[in-house]
């Protein structure tokens, strides 16, 4: 049975680079994005499906997710690449935009965890790569907000540790 990979933010950078690289793998790969209708040559390679997937709406999780499962029939990765970085003085970010941040980087990646977890458990392996940065250990001026979201995410990551001891 081939291996499948659910990758969120798979539209460009990292997550794309991630889809390609496990396509020539021959791995099954459900590369999400919150805009599949740009299709680029890669979306279009056997064993690819690319599921619609905001990570701030619960519904799209669920639908991604299970999307993924009927296609495929497991998640044996996850990788939680989806976020953006928010800059600027701190005094000038406004609340709903530091609350956006959150939703996205932070929790947004916590609950894909949450959405694949029980799969992975049932399936009795799995495993979970957060996509963080530099910026998760090291702080510069005027990245307050995100670095605040990678801090959490490299504090997230490092507490869930080995899934059989979580």
């Amino acid at each position: 049975m081939n291996r499948t990979i659910l990758i969120t933010g798979a539209s460009s950078g990292i997550g794309e680079a991630t889809a390609q690289r496990f396509i020539r793998q021959g791995w099954n790969v459900a590369a999400t994005m919150r805009s599949p209708q740009i299709v680029k040559p890669w979306t279009k390679a056997p064993k690819v499906i690319t599921p619609y997937l905001d990570v701030t709406d619960e519904p799209s999780i669920a639908a991604a997710v299970e999307e993924t499962l009927h296609q495929f029939g497991a998640i044996d990765v996850l990788v939680n690449n989806a976020g953006y970085g928010l800059t600027g003085p701190l005094e000038g970010i406004s609340t709903p935009q530091l609350t956006q941040q959150f939703h996205t980087n932070v929790f947004g990646l916590v609950a894909m965890i949450q959405s694949v977890l029980p799969i992975m458990r049932r399936q009795n392996q799995g495993t979970i790569i957060n996509v963080s940065s530099i910026g998760g250990r090291v702080a510069f001026p005027f990245a307050s907000a995100y670095h605040a979201t990678k801090f959490a995410v490299e504090g997230l990551s490092e507490s869930l540790g080995d899934a059989e001891n979580s």
